[in-house]
Protein backbone atom coordinates (compact mmCIF):
# COMPACT_ATOMS: atom_id res chain seq x y z
CA UNK A 1 0.00 0.00 0.00
CA UNK A 2 1.54 3.37 -0.94
CA UNK A 3 0.94 5.58 2.50
CA UNK A 4 -0.72 8.96 1.00
CA UNK A 5 -1.04 9.02 -2.35
CA UNK A 6 -4.56 9.20 -4.02
CA UNK A 7 -6.19 9.09 -7.02
CA UNK A 8 -8.16 11.95 -7.58
CA UNK A 9 -11.49 11.39 -9.99
CA UNK A 10 -11.80 14.48 -11.88
CA UNK A 11 -10.56 13.37 -15.18
CA UNK A 12 -12.83 10.15 -14.61
CA UNK A 13 -15.52 12.54 -15.19
CA UNK A 14 -14.38 13.60 -18.70
CA UNK A 15 -12.03 17.09 -17.12
CA UNK A 16 -11.51 18.81 -20.41
CA UNK A 17 -11.55 15.99 -22.92
CA UNK A 18 -13.35 12.34 -22.76
CA UNK A 19 -11.52 9.26 -21.32
CA UNK A 20 -13.47 6.19 -22.65
CA UNK A 21 -15.33 3.61 -19.74
CA UNK A 22 -11.90 1.31 -21.20
CA UNK A 23 -9.53 3.69 -20.08
CA UNK A 24 -11.30 4.90 -17.09
CA UNK A 25 -11.48 1.39 -15.20
CA UNK A 26 -7.79 0.77 -16.89
CA UNK A 27 -6.99 4.08 -14.67
CA UNK A 28 -8.57 2.82 -11.26
CA UNK A 29 -7.32 -0.46 -11.66
CA UNK A 30 -3.59 0.34 -12.20
CA UNK A 31 -3.94 2.58 -8.76
CA UNK A 32 -5.23 -0.39 -7.24
CA UNK A 33 -2.49 -2.21 -8.22
CA UNK A 34 0.15 0.13 -7.36
CA UNK A 35 -1.17 0.31 -4.09
CA UNK A 36 -3.45 3.50 -3.67
CA UNK A 37 -6.63 2.84 -1.45
CA UNK A 38 -7.19 6.95 -1.48
CA UNK A 39 -10.18 7.51 -3.87
CA UNK A 40 -11.62 11.01 -4.33
CA UNK A 41 -14.50 12.12 -6.22
CA UNK A 42 -17.32 14.44 -6.17
CA UNK A 43 -20.75 14.73 -8.24
CA UNK A 44 -19.76 18.22 -9.84
CA UNK A 45 -16.87 15.74 -11.63
CA UNK A 46 -18.67 15.39 -14.92
CA UNK A 47 -22.71 15.98 -13.47
CA UNK A 48 -21.90 12.47 -11.68
CA UNK A 49 -20.21 10.24 -14.51
CA UNK A 50 -16.73 10.47 -11.99
CA UNK A 51 -18.53 8.74 -9.31
CA UNK A 52 -20.22 6.49 -11.08
CA UNK A 53 -17.13 5.34 -12.84
CA UNK A 54 -15.37 5.13 -9.67
CA UNK A 55 -17.77 2.85 -8.07
CA UNK A 56 -18.04 1.02 -10.95
CA UNK A 57 -14.13 -0.08 -10.79
CA UNK A 58 -14.34 -0.40 -6.34
CA UNK A 59 -17.08 -2.72 -6.48
CA UNK A 60 -15.66 -6.02 -6.40
CA UNK A 61 -12.98 -4.54 -4.10
CA UNK A 62 -12.89 -5.23 -0.06
CA UNK A 63 -15.07 -2.29 1.03
CA UNK A 64 -12.31 -2.76 3.95
CA UNK A 65 -9.58 -2.23 2.39
CA UNK A 66 -10.14 1.29 0.60
CA UNK A 67 -11.22 5.48 1.39
CA UNK A 68 -13.48 7.35 -0.51
CA UNK A 69 -14.52 11.11 -0.26
CA UNK A 70 -16.69 12.34 -2.15
CA UNK A 71 -18.61 16.21 -1.63
CA UNK A 72 -21.89 17.89 -1.04
CA UNK A 73 -23.00 20.93 -2.45
CA UNK A 74 -24.23 20.86 -5.67
CA UNK A 75 -27.30 18.78 -6.32
CA UNK A 76 -27.81 17.32 -9.85
CA UNK A 77 -31.18 18.03 -11.38
CA UNK A 78 -32.01 16.73 -14.75
CA UNK A 79 -32.71 19.13 -17.62
CA UNK A 80 -33.24 18.66 -21.02
CA UNK A 81 -31.65 21.95 -22.55
CA UNK A 82 -29.12 19.68 -24.25
CA UNK A 83 -25.51 20.73 -25.26
CA UNK A 84 -22.83 19.58 -23.02
CA UNK A 85 -20.49 20.73 -19.98
CA UNK A 86 -17.75 22.28 -21.32
CA UNK A 87 -18.70 25.11 -19.82
CA UNK A 88 -18.09 23.64 -16.64
CA UNK A 89 -14.71 22.09 -17.94
CA UNK A 90 -16.29 18.25 -18.64
CA UNK A 91 -16.79 17.06 -21.65
CA UNK A 92 -20.04 14.93 -20.96
CA UNK A 93 -23.99 15.48 -22.28
CA UNK A 94 -25.66 18.27 -20.30
CA UNK A 95 -28.17 15.87 -19.18
CA UNK A 96 -27.90 17.64 -15.62
CA UNK A 97 -27.86 20.87 -14.16
CA UNK A 98 -25.70 22.01 -10.84
CA UNK A 99 -27.83 23.47 -7.77
CA UNK A 100 -26.21 24.90 -4.81
CA UNK A 101 -27.57 23.88 -1.82
CA UNK A 102 -25.89 24.11 1.00
CA UNK A 103 -28.72 23.20 3.50
CA UNK A 104 -29.19 20.62 5.72
CA UNK A 105 -31.53 19.00 3.50
CA UNK A 106 -29.32 19.57 0.61
CA UNK A 107 -26.26 17.73 2.16
CA UNK A 108 -28.48 14.92 3.04
CA UNK A 109 -30.09 14.50 -0.58
CA UNK A 110 -26.97 15.08 -1.93
CA UNK A 111 -25.16 12.37 0.22
CA UNK A 112 -27.64 10.15 -0.63
CA UNK A 113 -27.80 10.63 -4.39
CA UNK A 114 -23.97 10.31 -4.46
CA UNK A 115 -24.36 6.84 -2.81
CA UNK A 116 -26.39 5.64 -5.42
CA UNK A 117 -23.87 6.70 -7.74
CA UNK A 118 -21.20 5.32 -6.59
CA UNK A 119 -22.96 1.42 -5.14
CA UNK A 120 -21.97 2.10 -1.80
CA UNK A 121 -23.57 2.11 1.74
CA UNK A 122 -21.48 4.75 3.06
CA UNK A 123 -18.59 6.91 2.00
CA UNK A 124 -15.64 7.30 4.40
CA UNK A 125 -15.03 11.61 3.83
CA UNK A 126 -17.35 13.53 2.29
CA UNK A 127 -16.16 17.42 2.02
CA UNK A 128 -18.35 20.83 1.37
CA UNK A 129 -17.27 21.65 -2.09
CA UNK A 130 -16.31 25.39 -2.83
CA UNK A 131 -18.18 27.19 0.21
CA UNK A 132 -16.97 30.12 -0.57
CA UNK A 133 -19.73 32.26 -0.99
CA UNK A 134 -21.98 30.61 1.64
CA UNK A 135 -20.00 30.37 4.44
CA UNK A 136 -23.11 31.66 7.17
CA UNK A 137 -25.04 28.69 5.90
CA UNK A 138 -22.45 26.25 5.69
CA UNK A 139 -21.28 27.08 8.90
CA UNK A 140 -25.14 26.73 10.13
CA UNK A 141 -26.40 24.17 8.21
CA UNK A 142 -24.17 21.99 6.12
CA UNK A 143 -21.33 21.29 8.26
CA UNK A 144 -23.82 20.56 11.24
CA UNK A 145 -25.61 18.11 9.28
CA UNK A 146 -22.25 16.21 8.31
CA UNK A 147 -20.95 16.54 11.74
CA UNK A 148 -24.74 14.35 12.91
CA UNK A 149 -24.42 11.98 9.68
CA UNK A 150 -20.34 11.36 11.22
CA UNK A 151 -22.27 10.95 14.94
CA UNK A 152 -24.38 8.70 13.55
CA UNK A 153 -21.76 6.75 12.24
CA UNK A 154 -22.69 7.49 8.03
CA UNK A 155 -19.58 8.93 7.54
CA UNK A 156 -16.30 8.94 9.78
CA UNK A 157 -14.97 12.07 8.50
CA UNK A 158 -15.83 15.94 7.43
CA UNK A 159 -14.49 19.00 6.17
CA UNK A 160 -14.41 21.53 3.07
CA UNK A 161 -12.70 21.65 -0.07
CA UNK A 162 -11.36 24.52 -1.70
CA UNK A 163 -8.82 26.46 -3.44
CA UNK A 164 -7.73 29.21 -0.99
CA UNK A 165 -6.74 28.92 2.36
CA UNK A 166 -8.06 32.13 3.40
CA UNK A 167 -11.63 30.17 3.06
CA UNK A 168 -10.61 26.81 4.90
CA UNK A 169 -9.34 28.90 7.91
CA UNK A 170 -12.96 30.69 8.22
CA UNK A 171 -14.41 26.87 8.65
CA UNK A 172 -11.74 25.95 10.67
CA UNK A 173 -11.64 28.47 13.03
CA UNK A 174 -15.67 27.76 12.86
CA UNK A 175 -16.11 24.29 13.54
CA UNK A 176 -14.66 21.14 14.35
CA UNK A 177 -13.33 19.58 11.13
CA UNK A 178 -11.45 16.50 10.36
CA UNK A 179 -10.10 17.35 7.07
CA UNK A 180 -9.40 20.11 4.64
CA UNK A 181 -8.86 19.51 0.97
CA UNK A 182 -6.63 22.07 -0.42
CA UNK A 183 -6.26 22.96 -4.05
CA UNK A 184 -2.89 24.26 -5.93
CA UNK A 185 -2.38 26.50 -2.60
CA UNK A 186 0.44 24.40 -1.16
CA UNK A 187 3.27 23.43 -3.64
CA UNK A 188 6.47 23.85 -4.23
CA UNK A 189 6.21 26.93 -6.31
CA UNK A 190 3.66 28.67 -3.85
CA UNK A 191 3.77 27.86 -0.13
CA UNK A 192 4.90 30.77 1.99
CA UNK A 193 1.33 32.47 2.64
CA UNK A 194 0.04 29.10 3.56
CA UNK A 195 2.21 27.63 5.80
CA UNK A 196 1.25 29.87 8.82
CA UNK A 197 -2.72 28.53 8.14
CA UNK A 198 -1.18 24.69 7.56
CA UNK A 199 0.79 25.51 11.50
CA UNK A 200 -3.41 26.07 12.58
CA UNK A 201 -4.55 22.78 11.32
CA UNK A 202 -2.20 20.66 13.18
CA UNK A 203 -2.78 22.74 16.28
CA UNK A 204 -6.38 21.70 15.66
CA UNK A 205 -5.94 18.59 14.29
CA UNK A 206 -7.38 18.64 10.94
CA UNK A 207 -5.66 16.95 8.72
CA UNK A 208 -4.88 18.39 5.18
CA UNK A 209 -5.12 16.53 1.73
CA UNK A 210 -3.10 18.73 -1.27
CA UNK A 211 -4.34 18.40 -4.22
CA UNK A 212 -3.73 20.47 -7.30
CA UNK A 213 0.54 19.82 -6.28
CA UNK A 214 1.52 20.47 -9.92
CA UNK A 215 -0.65 24.22 -10.01
CA UNK A 216 -2.69 22.47 -12.88
CA UNK A 217 0.18 21.68 -15.16
CA UNK A 218 2.89 24.15 -14.07
CA UNK A 219 4.96 21.70 -12.28
CA UNK A 220 3.41 18.54 -14.08
CA UNK A 221 6.66 17.92 -16.27
CA UNK A 222 10.83 18.50 -15.92
CA UNK A 223 10.55 20.98 -18.76
CA UNK A 224 8.57 23.91 -18.16
CA UNK A 225 7.13 24.76 -20.96
CA UNK A 226 6.18 28.55 -22.30
CA UNK A 227 2.40 27.96 -22.83
CA UNK A 228 2.15 25.90 -19.15
CA UNK A 229 -0.99 26.38 -17.16
CA UNK A 230 -1.67 27.60 -13.73
CA UNK A 231 -4.91 27.60 -12.30
CA UNK A 232 -6.46 25.97 -15.39
CA UNK A 233 -5.35 29.19 -17.73
CA UNK A 234 -2.25 30.25 -19.00
CA UNK A 235 0.80 30.85 -16.62
CA UNK A 236 2.26 34.27 -16.20
CA UNK A 237 5.43 34.45 -17.57
CA UNK A 238 7.10 35.38 -13.97
CA UNK A 239 5.22 31.69 -12.56
CA UNK A 240 6.98 30.63 -15.57
CA UNK A 241 10.42 31.66 -14.96
CA UNK A 242 10.21 30.30 -11.09
CA UNK A 243 9.17 26.88 -12.33
CA UNK A 244 12.16 26.50 -14.27
CA UNK A 245 14.20 28.10 -12.03
CA UNK A 246 12.94 25.08 -9.51
CA UNK A 247 13.53 22.53 -12.26
CA UNK A 248 17.00 23.37 -12.33
CA UNK A 249 17.83 22.75 -9.23
CA UNK A 250 16.12 19.69 -9.07
CA UNK A 251 17.92 18.59 -12.44
CA UNK A 252 21.06 19.79 -10.70
CA UNK A 253 19.97 16.69 -8.39
CA UNK A 254 18.76 14.06 -10.89
CA UNK A 255 14.90 14.96 -9.73
CA UNK A 256 12.01 15.02 -12.15
CA UNK A 257 10.35 18.40 -11.12
CA UNK A 258 7.06 16.57 -10.90
CA UNK A 259 9.03 14.35 -8.04
CA UNK A 260 9.66 17.43 -6.25
CA UNK A 261 6.21 18.53 -6.58
CA UNK A 262 4.75 15.44 -5.35
CA UNK A 263 7.02 15.03 -1.96
CA UNK A 264 7.34 18.98 -1.27
CA UNK A 265 3.57 19.25 0.73
CA UNK A 266 4.74 15.64 3.14
CA UNK A 267 7.18 18.07 4.57
CA UNK A 268 4.38 20.00 6.92
CA UNK A 269 2.72 17.74 9.87
CA UNK A 270 -0.42 18.99 8.87
CA UNK A 271 -0.03 17.20 5.25
CA UNK A 272 -1.46 13.64 5.48
CA UNK A 273 -2.64 12.82 1.90
CA UNK A 274 -1.93 14.06 -1.61
CA UNK A 275 -3.92 13.42 -4.36
CA UNK A 276 -3.15 13.72 -8.30
CA UNK A 277 -5.42 12.58 -10.96
CA UNK A 278 -5.00 10.89 -13.92
CA UNK A 279 -6.99 9.42 -17.05
CA UNK A 280 -5.01 6.69 -18.45
CA UNK A 281 -3.16 3.95 -16.38
CA UNK A 282 -0.18 5.34 -18.14
CA UNK A 283 -0.19 8.38 -15.91
CA UNK A 284 -1.11 6.70 -12.81
CA UNK A 285 2.20 4.56 -13.14
CA UNK A 286 3.96 7.90 -13.82
CA UNK A 287 2.75 9.32 -10.58
CA UNK A 288 3.67 6.48 -8.46
CA UNK A 289 7.23 6.30 -10.16
CA UNK A 290 7.54 9.95 -9.18
CA UNK A 291 6.24 9.29 -5.41
CA UNK A 292 8.35 6.19 -5.21
CA UNK A 293 11.85 7.88 -5.93
CA UNK A 294 13.44 10.19 -3.15
CA UNK A 295 14.51 13.72 -2.96
CA UNK A 296 18.25 14.36 -1.24
CA UNK A 297 17.93 17.45 1.19
CA UNK A 298 20.28 18.95 -1.10
CA UNK A 299 16.96 19.95 -3.69
CA UNK A 300 15.13 21.77 -0.87
CA UNK A 301 18.36 23.22 0.94
CA UNK A 302 19.48 24.66 -2.73
CA UNK A 303 15.97 26.21 -3.08
CA UNK A 304 16.44 27.95 0.29
CA UNK A 305 19.70 29.28 -0.93
CA UNK A 306 18.30 30.81 -4.39
CA UNK A 307 14.92 32.13 -2.44
CA UNK A 308 12.94 29.94 -3.99
CA UNK A 309 11.80 28.10 -0.96
CA UNK A 310 10.29 29.87 2.08
CA UNK A 311 13.30 29.42 4.99
CA UNK A 312 10.85 28.52 7.68
CA UNK A 313 8.76 26.21 5.77
CA UNK A 314 9.48 22.67 6.65
CA UNK A 315 10.18 20.12 4.07
CA UNK A 316 10.47 16.26 3.83
CA UNK A 317 12.95 13.69 4.68
CA UNK A 318 14.62 12.07 1.86
CA UNK A 319 12.68 8.95 2.04
CA UNK A 320 10.09 7.16 -0.67
CA UNK A 321 6.87 8.36 -0.26
CA UNK A 322 5.15 5.66 1.62
CA UNK A 323 8.08 6.51 4.11
CA UNK A 324 8.00 9.85 4.21
CA UNK A 325 4.18 9.35 4.30
CA UNK A 326 3.70 7.09 6.90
Amino acid sequence: MIDGLGLGGSALGNLYRPVSDVDARATVDAAWQAGVRYFDTAPHYGLGLSERRLGAALADRPRSEFVISTKVGRLLEPCGGGGDDLAEGFAVPATHRRVWDFSADGVRRSLEASLTRLGLDRVDLVYVHDPDDHGEQVLREALPALAELRAQGVIRGIGVGVNRWEVAERFVLGHPLDHVMLAGRYTVLEHAATADFLSLCAERDVSVVAAGVFNSGLLARHDVPADATHDYTTAPAALVERARRIAGICRRHGVPLPRAALHFPFGHPAVRAVVVGARSAAEVSENVAMAAGEVPARVWSDLRAENLLSPTVPVPLPKGFEKAAG
